[in-house]
Protein backbone atom coordinates (compact mmCIF):
# COMPACT_ATOMS: atom_id res chain seq x y z
CA UNK A 1 0.00 0.00 0.00
CA UNK A 2 1.37 3.37 -0.99
CA UNK A 3 1.57 6.06 1.64
CA UNK A 4 0.15 9.48 0.85
CA UNK A 5 1.91 12.35 2.56
CA UNK A 6 1.59 16.11 2.43
CA UNK A 7 5.00 17.68 2.99
CA UNK A 8 5.34 21.37 3.86
CA UNK A 9 8.88 22.68 3.54
CA UNK A 10 10.00 26.15 2.57
CA UNK A 11 13.44 24.71 1.75
CA UNK A 12 13.65 22.20 -1.09
CA UNK A 13 16.02 21.59 -3.97
CA UNK A 14 17.30 23.32 -6.05
CA UNK A 15 17.72 25.58 -2.98
CA UNK A 16 21.06 24.79 -1.35
CA UNK A 17 21.39 23.43 2.16
CA UNK A 18 20.97 20.36 4.32
CA UNK A 19 17.23 20.77 4.91
CA UNK A 20 16.51 20.96 1.17
CA UNK A 21 18.65 17.89 0.53
CA UNK A 22 17.01 15.91 3.38
CA UNK A 23 13.47 16.35 2.08
CA UNK A 24 14.39 15.60 -1.50
CA UNK A 25 16.44 12.49 -0.69
CA UNK A 26 13.91 11.02 1.75
CA UNK A 27 10.62 11.57 -0.06
CA UNK A 28 11.79 10.49 -3.50
CA UNK A 29 12.50 7.15 -1.78
CA UNK A 30 9.17 6.98 0.07
CA UNK A 31 6.89 7.10 -2.96
CA UNK A 32 5.83 8.77 -6.18
CA UNK A 33 3.21 11.27 -7.25
CA UNK A 34 0.96 10.35 -4.30
CA UNK A 35 3.39 12.36 -2.12
CA UNK A 36 2.73 16.08 -2.47
CA UNK A 37 5.42 18.61 -1.54
CA UNK A 38 4.42 22.24 -0.99
CA UNK A 39 7.45 24.49 -1.15
CA UNK A 40 8.82 27.86 -2.24
CA UNK A 41 9.13 29.11 -5.79
CA UNK A 42 12.83 29.63 -6.52
CA UNK A 43 14.97 30.11 -9.64
CA UNK A 44 15.50 26.85 -11.49
CA UNK A 45 12.52 25.13 -9.84
CA UNK A 46 10.55 24.41 -13.02
CA UNK A 47 13.43 22.53 -14.61
CA UNK A 48 14.21 20.66 -11.40
CA UNK A 49 10.59 19.65 -10.73
CA UNK A 50 9.94 18.40 -14.26
CA UNK A 51 11.36 14.92 -13.65
CA UNK A 52 10.86 14.71 -9.90
CA UNK A 53 9.12 11.51 -8.74
CA UNK A 54 6.91 13.41 -6.25
CA UNK A 55 4.20 16.00 -6.95
CA UNK A 56 5.86 19.35 -6.24
CA UNK A 57 3.74 22.49 -5.78
CA UNK A 58 5.48 25.88 -5.73
CA UNK A 59 4.25 29.18 -4.34
CA UNK A 60 5.71 32.55 -3.48
CA UNK A 61 6.81 32.59 0.16
CA UNK A 62 8.52 35.96 0.24
CA UNK A 63 8.07 38.13 3.30
CA UNK A 64 6.32 41.50 2.79
CA UNK A 65 8.13 44.35 4.54
CA UNK A 66 5.11 46.57 5.18
CA UNK A 67 3.02 43.82 6.78
CA UNK A 68 3.10 43.32 10.55
CA UNK A 69 4.28 40.72 11.04
CA UNK A 70 6.06 40.71 7.69
CA UNK A 71 5.63 36.93 7.46
CA UNK A 72 1.81 37.10 7.69
CA UNK A 73 1.27 36.87 3.94
CA UNK A 74 3.59 33.88 3.70
CA UNK A 75 1.71 32.06 6.47
CA UNK A 76 -1.64 32.72 4.79
CA UNK A 77 -0.45 31.53 1.36
CA UNK A 78 1.05 28.41 2.93
CA UNK A 79 -2.17 27.73 4.86
CA UNK A 80 -4.56 28.24 1.92
CA UNK A 81 -2.55 26.04 -0.46
CA UNK A 82 -1.94 23.33 2.14
CA UNK A 83 -5.58 23.23 3.17
CA UNK A 84 -6.73 23.02 -0.45
CA UNK A 85 -4.46 20.02 -1.03
CA UNK A 86 -5.49 18.35 2.23
CA UNK A 87 -9.21 18.73 1.52
CA UNK A 88 -9.01 17.36 -2.02
CA UNK A 89 -6.75 14.40 -1.21
CA UNK A 90 -6.82 12.06 1.73
CA UNK A 91 -3.29 12.10 3.13
CA UNK A 92 -2.04 9.65 5.72
CA UNK A 93 0.07 12.26 7.52
CA UNK A 94 1.38 15.80 7.22
CA UNK A 95 5.10 16.43 7.59
CA UNK A 96 6.54 19.90 8.29
CA UNK A 97 10.12 20.90 7.50
CA UNK A 98 10.49 23.12 10.58
CA UNK A 99 8.42 24.38 13.48
CA UNK A 100 8.10 27.82 11.85
CA UNK A 101 6.50 28.54 9.51
CA UNK A 102 5.71 25.05 8.28
CA UNK A 103 4.95 23.39 11.62
CA UNK A 104 2.37 25.91 12.73
CA UNK A 105 0.58 25.70 9.38
CA UNK A 106 0.80 21.89 9.37
CA UNK A 107 -0.65 21.68 12.89
CA UNK A 108 -3.68 23.76 11.90
CA UNK A 109 -4.28 21.82 8.66
CA UNK A 110 -3.83 18.51 10.47
CA UNK A 111 -6.38 19.43 13.12
CA UNK A 112 -8.91 20.56 10.52
CA UNK A 113 -8.49 17.34 8.54
CA UNK A 114 -7.93 14.94 11.46
CA UNK A 115 -4.50 13.86 10.25
CA UNK A 116 -1.34 13.29 12.33
CA UNK A 117 1.43 15.88 12.01
CA UNK A 118 5.18 15.30 12.21
CA UNK A 119 7.68 18.17 12.52
CA UNK A 120 11.35 17.86 11.63
CA UNK A 121 13.73 19.68 14.00
CA UNK A 122 17.21 20.56 12.73
CA UNK A 123 18.63 22.07 15.92
CA UNK A 124 19.97 25.42 14.78
CA UNK A 125 16.48 26.89 14.28
CA UNK A 126 15.59 26.11 17.90
CA UNK A 127 18.30 28.10 19.65
CA UNK A 128 18.47 31.51 18.00
CA UNK A 129 15.09 33.09 18.79
CA UNK A 130 15.53 34.15 22.42
CA UNK A 131 12.30 33.80 24.39
CA UNK A 132 9.99 36.12 22.44
CA UNK A 133 6.80 35.48 20.47
CA UNK A 134 8.48 33.45 17.72
CA UNK A 135 10.00 31.15 20.31
CA UNK A 136 6.62 30.72 22.00
CA UNK A 137 4.94 29.94 18.67
CA UNK A 138 7.67 27.41 17.90
CA UNK A 139 7.21 25.74 21.29
CA UNK A 140 3.45 25.55 20.71
CA UNK A 141 3.86 23.84 17.32
CA UNK A 142 6.44 21.37 18.61
CA UNK A 143 4.55 20.49 21.79
CA UNK A 144 1.35 19.81 19.83
CA UNK A 145 2.90 17.68 17.09
CA UNK A 146 2.16 13.96 17.13
CA UNK A 147 5.84 13.25 16.44
CA UNK A 148 8.97 15.38 16.27
CA UNK A 149 12.00 14.08 14.37
CA UNK A 150 15.31 15.18 15.91
CA UNK A 151 18.41 15.04 13.73
CA UNK A 152 20.91 14.74 16.62
CA UNK A 153 21.20 14.08 20.33
CA UNK A 154 21.75 17.82 20.81
CA UNK A 155 18.48 18.59 19.02
CA UNK A 156 16.62 15.96 21.04
CA UNK A 157 17.90 17.41 24.32
CA UNK A 158 16.98 20.92 23.17
CA UNK A 159 13.45 19.78 22.34
CA UNK A 160 13.02 18.23 25.78
CA UNK A 161 14.17 21.51 27.30
CA UNK A 162 11.46 23.28 25.28
CA UNK A 163 8.77 21.11 26.81
CA UNK A 164 8.33 18.48 24.09
CA UNK A 165 7.42 15.12 25.63
CA UNK A 166 10.37 12.72 25.20
CA UNK A 167 8.15 9.86 24.02
CA UNK A 168 7.06 11.97 21.04
CA UNK A 169 10.62 12.59 19.86
CA UNK A 170 12.16 10.23 17.30
CA UNK A 171 15.91 10.44 16.69
CA UNK A 172 16.75 10.07 12.98
CA UNK A 173 20.18 11.14 11.82
CA UNK A 174 20.51 12.52 8.27
CA UNK A 175 22.02 10.32 5.58
CA UNK A 176 24.39 10.42 2.66
CA UNK A 177 24.35 9.18 -0.92
CA UNK A 178 26.95 6.40 -0.75
CA UNK A 179 26.93 5.95 -4.51
CA UNK A 180 27.71 9.57 -5.24
CA UNK A 181 30.10 10.12 -2.32
CA UNK A 182 32.63 7.29 -2.29
CA UNK A 183 36.38 6.70 -2.09
CA UNK A 184 38.58 6.21 -5.11
CA UNK A 185 37.28 9.00 -7.32
CA UNK A 186 39.95 10.67 -9.49
CA UNK A 187 41.19 13.83 -7.80
CA UNK A 188 44.77 14.33 -8.96
CA UNK A 189 43.72 17.03 -11.40
CA UNK A 190 42.08 18.99 -8.58
CA UNK A 191 45.24 18.96 -6.48
CA UNK A 192 47.26 19.93 -9.55
CA UNK A 193 44.86 22.82 -10.17
CA UNK A 194 45.86 24.20 -6.76
CA UNK A 195 49.54 23.69 -7.52
CA UNK A 196 50.05 21.17 -4.72
CA UNK A 197 53.26 19.18 -4.57
CA UNK A 198 53.56 15.58 -3.42
CA UNK A 199 54.30 16.61 0.17
CA UNK A 200 51.45 19.11 0.48
CA UNK A 201 48.59 18.33 2.85
CA UNK A 202 45.17 19.59 1.85
CA UNK A 203 42.45 20.53 4.35
CA UNK A 204 38.93 20.76 2.92
CA UNK A 205 36.03 22.72 4.41
CA UNK A 206 32.54 22.90 2.91
CA UNK A 207 29.61 25.06 3.91
CA UNK A 208 27.90 28.42 3.67
CA UNK A 209 30.38 31.22 4.26
CA UNK A 210 28.91 32.46 7.54
CA UNK A 211 30.66 33.32 10.77
CA UNK A 212 29.48 30.34 12.84
CA UNK A 213 31.04 27.88 10.39
CA UNK A 214 34.48 28.90 11.70
CA UNK A 215 36.31 29.34 8.41
CA UNK A 216 38.18 32.31 9.89
CA UNK A 217 39.50 30.23 12.79
CA UNK A 218 40.58 27.54 10.35
CA UNK A 219 42.43 30.04 8.17
CA UNK A 220 44.20 31.50 11.22
CA UNK A 221 45.40 28.00 12.17
CA UNK A 222 47.53 27.67 9.03
CA UNK A 223 50.53 29.79 10.19
CA UNK A 224 50.88 27.64 13.33
CA UNK A 225 50.83 24.47 11.23
CA UNK A 226 53.42 25.97 8.88
CA UNK A 227 55.59 26.73 11.91
CA UNK A 228 55.41 23.03 12.80
CA UNK A 229 56.74 22.16 9.37
CA UNK A 230 53.47 21.12 7.70
CA UNK A 231 53.16 22.07 4.02
CA UNK A 232 49.47 22.77 4.40
CA UNK A 233 46.82 24.23 2.08
CA UNK A 234 43.12 24.91 2.66
CA UNK A 235 40.33 24.58 0.08
CA UNK A 236 36.97 26.11 0.95
CA UNK A 237 33.83 25.17 -0.99
CA UNK A 238 30.81 27.41 -0.52
CA UNK A 239 29.28 30.82 -1.07
CA UNK A 240 27.93 33.36 1.38
CA UNK A 241 28.12 36.73 3.04
CA UNK A 242 31.59 36.21 4.56
CA UNK A 243 33.50 35.78 1.27
CA UNK A 244 35.29 39.14 1.33
CA UNK A 245 35.85 38.90 5.08
CA UNK A 246 37.58 35.52 4.71
CA UNK A 247 39.80 36.84 1.91
CA UNK A 248 40.87 39.60 4.29
CA UNK A 249 41.56 37.12 7.10
CA UNK A 250 43.79 35.10 4.77
CA UNK A 251 45.76 38.21 3.76
CA UNK A 252 46.18 39.34 7.36
CA UNK A 253 47.41 35.88 8.39
CA UNK A 254 49.91 35.87 5.54
CA UNK A 255 48.48 32.69 3.98
CA UNK A 256 46.48 34.07 1.06
CA UNK A 257 48.44 31.88 -1.37
CA UNK A 258 47.54 28.79 0.69
CA UNK A 259 43.81 29.47 1.01
CA UNK A 260 41.86 28.43 -2.08
CA UNK A 261 38.29 29.73 -1.93
CA UNK A 262 36.52 27.72 -4.62
CA UNK A 263 33.03 29.20 -4.35
CA UNK A 264 30.27 27.00 -5.72
CA UNK A 265 31.53 23.80 -7.37
CA UNK A 266 29.51 21.57 -9.74
CA UNK A 267 27.63 18.73 -8.06
CA UNK A 268 29.70 16.13 -9.87
CA UNK A 269 32.95 17.68 -8.61
CA UNK A 270 32.12 17.91 -4.89
CA UNK A 271 32.76 14.20 -4.16
CA UNK A 272 36.09 14.52 -5.98
CA UNK A 273 37.12 17.42 -3.74
CA UNK A 274 36.48 15.24 -0.69
CA UNK A 275 38.72 12.61 -2.29
CA UNK A 276 41.38 15.22 -3.00
CA UNK A 277 41.79 16.29 0.63
CA UNK A 278 43.79 14.70 3.44
CA UNK A 279 41.36 15.71 6.20
CA UNK A 280 37.99 17.43 6.37
CA UNK A 281 37.36 20.26 8.85
CA UNK A 282 34.35 22.36 9.83
CA UNK A 283 35.39 24.42 12.84
CA UNK A 284 31.84 25.39 13.77
CA UNK A 285 31.06 27.43 16.86
CA UNK A 286 27.99 28.94 18.53
CA UNK A 287 27.32 32.63 18.00
CA UNK A 288 24.34 34.18 19.78
CA UNK A 289 22.50 30.86 19.92
CA UNK A 290 23.14 30.13 16.24
CA UNK A 291 24.82 26.73 16.04
CA UNK A 292 25.28 23.59 13.94
CA UNK A 293 22.41 21.16 14.41
CA UNK A 294 24.22 18.18 12.88
CA UNK A 295 26.49 18.78 9.88
CA UNK A 296 25.72 16.60 6.85
CA UNK A 297 29.06 17.57 5.30
CA UNK A 298 30.75 15.34 7.88
CA UNK A 299 28.87 12.34 6.49
CA UNK A 300 29.84 13.27 2.94
CA UNK A 301 33.49 13.32 4.01
CA UNK A 302 33.11 10.00 5.82
CA UNK A 303 31.51 8.42 2.76
CA UNK A 304 34.68 9.35 0.86
CA UNK A 305 36.83 7.71 3.55
CA UNK A 306 38.04 10.92 5.17
CA UNK A 307 38.53 11.64 8.87
CA UNK A 308 36.93 14.86 10.11
CA UNK A 309 37.52 17.54 12.71
CA UNK A 310 34.42 19.31 14.03
CA UNK A 311 33.71 22.11 16.43
CA UNK A 312 32.22 20.90 19.69
CA UNK A 313 29.23 23.26 19.54
CA UNK A 314 25.77 21.98 18.68
CA UNK A 315 24.97 18.53 17.35
CA UNK A 316 28.20 17.58 15.61
CA UNK A 317 28.75 14.80 18.15
CA UNK A 318 26.15 12.77 16.27
CA UNK A 319 27.97 13.31 12.97
CA UNK A 320 31.58 12.89 14.13
CA UNK A 321 32.28 10.23 16.75
CA UNK A 322 35.07 11.81 18.77
CA UNK A 323 38.20 9.65 18.75
CA UNK A 324 36.61 7.14 16.36
CA UNK A 325 35.68 8.78 13.06
CA UNK A 326 37.42 12.07 13.80
CA UNK A 327 37.99 14.65 16.51
CA UNK A 328 35.84 17.34 18.11
CA UNK A 329 37.45 20.50 19.45
CA UNK A 330 36.60 23.82 21.05
CA UNK A 331 36.66 25.95 17.91
CA UNK A 332 35.97 29.26 19.64
CA UNK A 333 39.76 29.72 19.64
CA UNK A 334 42.36 28.12 17.43
CA UNK A 335 44.59 26.30 19.93
CA UNK A 336 42.70 22.98 20.08
CA UNK A 337 42.12 23.07 16.34
CA UNK A 338 45.84 23.44 15.59
CA UNK A 339 46.69 20.57 17.94
CA UNK A 340 44.03 18.32 16.39
CA UNK A 341 45.17 19.08 12.85
CA UNK A 342 48.82 18.50 13.73
CA UNK A 343 47.94 15.23 15.46
CA UNK A 344 46.11 13.83 12.44
CA UNK A 345 48.38 15.18 9.71
CA UNK A 346 51.45 13.86 11.54
CA UNK A 347 49.93 10.38 11.96
CA UNK A 348 48.84 8.93 8.58
CA UNK A 349 47.81 5.54 10.08
CA UNK A 350 45.48 7.30 12.56
CA UNK A 351 44.09 9.48 9.78
CA UNK A 352 43.43 6.38 7.68
CA UNK A 353 41.84 4.35 10.50
CA UNK A 354 39.45 7.17 11.41
CA UNK A 355 38.52 7.61 7.77
CA UNK A 356 37.79 3.91 7.41
CA UNK A 357 35.72 3.91 10.62
CA UNK A 358 33.61 6.77 9.28
CA UNK A 359 33.19 5.01 5.95
CA UNK A 360 32.02 1.80 7.63
CA UNK A 361 29.52 3.73 9.76
CA UNK A 362 27.82 5.59 6.91
CA UNK A 363 27.66 2.48 4.75
CA UNK A 364 26.15 0.42 7.54
CA UNK A 365 23.48 2.73 8.90
CA UNK A 366 23.43 6.20 7.33
CA UNK A 367 22.37 5.67 3.73
CA UNK A 368 19.44 7.76 2.53
CA UNK A 369 17.40 4.58 2.05
CA UNK A 370 17.87 3.71 5.73
CA UNK A 371 16.85 7.25 6.72
CA UNK A 372 13.78 7.04 4.48
CA UNK A 373 12.68 3.77 6.11
CA UNK A 374 13.07 5.23 9.60
CA UNK A 375 11.03 8.24 8.51
CA UNK A 376 8.33 5.98 7.05
CA UNK A 377 8.08 4.14 10.36
CA UNK A 378 7.80 7.44 12.20
CA UNK A 379 5.02 8.68 9.92
CA UNK A 380 3.11 5.42 10.39
CA UNK A 381 3.38 5.41 14.20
Amino acid sequence: MRNRYLVLTELFLPTKGGTAVWFDEVYRRLGGKEIHILTAQVPGAAEYDRDHPNSVHRLSLQRVGWLRPESLGMYLRFLVCALRLALTRRFDAIHAGRALPEGLVAWLVARLTLRPVVIYAHGEELTGWGRGNKYKAMCFALRHADRVIANSDFTRDTLVGMGVRPERIVLIHPGVDNERFRPGLPAGDLRARLGLGDSARLILSVGRLSRRKGFDTLIRSLPALRARGVDVHLAIVGIGEDADYLDGVAREAGVAERVHRLGHVPMEDLPRWYNACDVFVLANREIGGDTEGFGMVFLEAAACGKAAIAGRAGGTGSAVLDGETGLRVDASTGAELVDALARLLDDPPLLESMGQAGLARVRQSLSWQAVAERTRNCLRA
